[in-house]
């Protein structure tokens, strides 16, 4: 469903429980960062009506995970530590040529975004199954939804605002590179990487 061409292997949650504070960290700025990008959109395309409706409810839905993550950690007697760089985000930004149209880049930002939220869910689920604590495990099931729900929304407004076509081809070709990045990526206790 997710289009992936690589799944994530299962021993990433291994190196996950070994750190369970620093996924909690990691998540939380990856839901910050997502509502980020919602408010960027909105700000660098005020025109596009239904991206900026949909981008205001997700930016709300995103800070609302942010606080549930950060609650998480605040229960388990930590602090929110200190960002961290996403070297899978900042590798998978450097697939599309800079410049362009306006409307091809905004069809590329919708690609990332579809892409991360399409990881993300993978993640989740993985975590859901495999995790050895049913506090969280529970947790990560109850967010898998959204996350399929916000991969298919951004790729929905790829191909619209952009020929479906082109978007489809560059979609695919996003999908095999990614793959090749995730064969070196997964072992570290990041949502991404």
């Amino acid at each position: 469903m997710l289009g992936l061409k690589l799944p994530t292997d299962p021993r990433w949650v291994n190196i996950v429980e070994k750190n369970i504070e620093e996924i909690l960290t990691d998540h939380a700025y990856c839901e910050q960062k997502a509502a980020s990008t919602a408010i960027s959109l909105i700000i660098g395309f005020p025109e596009k009506s239904e991206l900026v409706k949909e981008m205001t409810a997700l930016a709300r839905e995103e800070m609302g995970h942010f606080n549930m993550v950060h609650d998480k950690i605040l229960k388990r007697g930590w602090v929110l530590g200190r960002e961290r760089k996403d070297e899978y985000v900042l590798e998978l930004m450097k697939f599309f040529p800079k410049g362009g149209s306006r409307d091809t880049h905004l069809v590329h930002k919708l690609l990332y975004a579809a892409l991360i939220e399409a990881r993300s869910c993978e993640r989740f689920r993985l975590l859901s199954e495999e995790i050895n604590d049913p506090e969280l495990s529970e947790f990560y099931r109850s967010l898998m939804a959204s996350e399929a729900n916000h991969y298919t929304m951004f790729l929905k407004f790829a191909r619209k605002y952009g020929n479906r076509e082109e978007v489809d081809a560059k979609w695919q070709q996003l999908l095999e590179y990614e793959a090749e990045l995730m064969q070196h990526l997964g072992k570290r206790e990041t949502m991404h990487g």
